[in-house]
């Protein structure tokens, strides 16, 4: 189901990558619902039991699992699952379950479901690059919300918080919302360097020239033009497949 291509394998993965973006959103939101109390840590309850469940059967049906634990996004995952599992001990890195949004845009089960004809194309490295900064500012928003919220005047909600790291990663710079102290000044700087390295690693993705994946067989080089003959780097012959373009 996991990697088959059959229609119902399809349908399951699609189910599952559906389940994941709700499970997403709640992540997002989860610092307004957490007001709904007991509904909220049985949502919790249900989202953990729904990770460790999908962790488990991706586990099972790799063939390596010594692979399998050395991909970072494996570890990302799991560290999600232990905020889920243990809130007293973990519960003050909740904020960092949004990185889910960015395992599951950059899986091959993502893509390998969702249309291989999207693989390895602009397609692909555009929604990659999307997903970074969509992960980076509501991880910001989560840690200013949950480090600032009743400490500064200006943090009294989650919305002063997404639109202080907005306004940061932008450098627009308001100046209406502002973070006390040293630390306050190091995370602004810290969100707008940052911002703006995500912002141009975007625009890059949209507007260079589109390469398709092929690796040379003498140098390595993964990519190169679609209409390229012989390898950029080293000068061998290159026979790139039609549909690869």
């Amino acid at each position: 189901m996991y990697h088959g291509d059959s229609p119902a394998a399809v349908k399951f993965r699609l189910a599952v990558i559906l389940i994941d973006f709700l499970v997403i959103g709640f992540f997002v939101a989860a610092p307004i619902l957490r007001e709904a109390g007991k509904v909220f840590y049985v949502m919790d309850g249900l989202i953990a039991l729904f990770l460790m469940l999908d962790l488990a059967a991706r586990a099972w049906a790799y063939t390596d699992i010594k692979d399998w634990l050395k991909r970072p996004v494996v570890w990302v995952d799991l560290f999600i699952l232990a905020t889920l599992l243990f809130p007293d001990f973990l519960g003050n890195f909740g904020f960092l379950r949004v990185l889910r949004l960015w395992t599951l845009l950059n899986s091959d089960f993502f893509w390998r479901t969702i249309g291989k004809k999207f693989d390895d194309t602009r397609v692909e490295e555009t929604t990659r690059a999307i997903s970074a900064l969509m992960t980076f500012v509501f991880v910001i928003t989560g840690f200013v919300y949950e480090t600032f919220r009743g400490r500064h005047e200006g943090i009294t909600g989650y919305l002063d918080a997404l639109y202080f790291t907005v306004a940061t990663l932008t450098t627009t710079g308001f100046g209406d919302i502002t973070l006390p102290g040293n630390w306050g000044r190091l995370l602004s700087i810290v969100v707008m360097l940052t911002g703006i390295t995500l912002f141009l690693r975007l625009a890059q993705t949209i507007v260079r020239p589109h390469k398709v994946k092929y690796p040379c067989e003498t140098c390595g080089l993964q990519k190169h033009d679609p209409d390229a003959v012989h390898c950029k780097a080293c000068g061998t012959v290159l026979c790139i497949p039609d549909e690869g373009a």
